[in-house]
């Protein structure tokens, strides 16, 4: 399978994986990988994580992308009166 380099503003590269291929590797988006130098060439390695960060960073990747509607549901909730239980 082949993918393009494409280029960043600073310089860097960017590598995009394939929906099918992040699938068939059990990867998400915000998984870490660890690069890998070869005399072939490069590997891409997973970095392992437990569960846990694996969650919150998928969390915070839905609030990042759902900011703007979860403001407006804070506002709307926080003008109805509703009382969240303390614990």
């Amino acid at each position: 399978m082949n993918t393009i380099i494409h280029g960043l503003e600073d310089g860097s590269g960017v590598v995009i994986l394939p929906q099918k291929m992040l699938d068939s590797l059990g990867l998400q988006v915000g998984d870490e990988l660890e690069i890998i130098e070869t005399d072939n060439g490069v590997m891409l390695r997973p970095v392992e994580s437990d569960d846990f960060e694996r969650q919150m960073r998928a969390a915070r990747d839905v609030m990042d992308k759902y900011e703007p509607a979860l403001q407006k549901l804070a506002e709307q909730i926080g003008s109805a009166g509703v009382r969240h239980p303390t614990v």
